[in-house]
């Protein structure tokens, strides 16, 4: 499997650059936050998002000034969106190390969060970059509306696989296919190249949540994300969607299991085993793969360059990574 170190190669310098500056798009005279935001970068990710945009960028043209502040942009918001899932979700790990609201509690984090989303704001309009703005504005609504759908869901018990590719296609697929569309209109790209980044975004970020989704039924847990996660807060994702509607016989039992407040483990384990017993992982996979051809069709209607071919093997570290 291909590494993210190589994969960054083509982006490489703009990649270091990125970081400096989104490390001084932080900087604050506030003790506490400064600890705060010191403790984050610390911390920092696999950057996936940044390197979305970067390469887009590069796959058309040269990055420019423009590159960065979409990048940094689209950092802030994922950070400030990780924090507030975290309180929501009343995770107290993240990455392996302790969330936020773990250390500082929530009412803390919550500002945090809402701090990191007027940096990236003040960005914005500072550099006049309203085209991004726009883009990323969208990305923001349609990530609260799928955060609400899923809630939603949940409650009315609705296992529906249009339903839940509604619900990816705002909660997770908005977000990257903004940064696809951000490092297009970074260099200047017309419009039909632009939507073509950003359905290249769609498709590429919905195969990341079914992967996500596909992950909470693997063996051990790499990410301090137990196994059966999902199962455990009630999130009716594409596997067990699946699953249930290719054994309808069992439909009733196996609800009435996973809408269970509080399930044992043994509980967890016997709705897993119906979900890959039932083909609810080898069909998920289906859909992933038909999502990847998708992608890396539009890709194909672009030059070949260094970029794009990180692109293409982004794709495919997106659809064999292991956490």
């Amino acid at each position: 499997m291909t590494n993210l170190s190589s994969i960054r190669l083509p982006v490489e310098k703009e990649i270091a650059a990125f970081e400096k500056h989104f490390s001084d798009s932080l900087d604050t005279q506030i003790p506490l936050l400064d600890t705060i935001t010191n403790y984050l970068l610390r911390q920092k990710g696999k950057q996936i998002r940044p390197l979305f945009v970067f390469l887009t960028a590069k796959t058309l043209a040269e990055p420019t000034e423009s590159t960065f502040h979409a990048a940094t942009f689209i950092e802030l918001l994922h950070t400030a969106t990780l924090i507030h899932d975290d309180v929501v979700d009343e995770s107290y790990q993240r990455r392996n190390h302790f969330s936020i609201n773990a250390i500082w509690k929530s009412k803390v984090a919550v500002l945090v969060g809402d701090y990191f989303l007027s940096k990236g704001l003040l960005l914005s309009v500072k550099h006049k970059e309203f085209e991004l703005l726009e883009a990323i504005s969208q990305a923001v609504r349609e990530m609260s509306e799928g955060e609400l759908m899923q809630i939603q869901t949940s409650k009315k018990s609705i296992l529906k696989v249009e339903n839940y590719f509604e619900i990816i296609r705002k909660k997770t697929a908005s977000l990257i296919a903004s940064c696809c569309a951000c490092g297009a209109i970074s260099v200047k790209a017309d419009e039909q190249t632009i939507e073509k980044m950003r359905q290249f975004g769609f498709y590429i970020g919905s195969a990341f949540q079914i992967k996500d989704d596909l992950l909470d039924y693997q063996e051990k847990d790499l990410i301090g994300k137990p196994k059966g996660n999902d199962i455990k807060e009630k999130k009716y994702t594409l596997p067990f969607i699946l699953a249930v509607q290719n054994n309808q016989k069992e439909k009733s039992r196996i609800l009435r299991l996973f809408n269970q407040s509080h399930k044992p483990t043994e509980t967890i384990e016997e709705i897993s085993k119906f979900v890959i017993d039932n083909n609810g992982i080898a069909d998920s996979i289906k859909y992933m793969n038909e999502f990847r051809s998708k992608a890396l069709d539009i890709l194909s209607e672009f030059p070949d360059n260094e970029a794009k071919k990180s692109l293409i093997l982004l794709v495919d570290y997106i659809i064999e990574r292991k956490h």
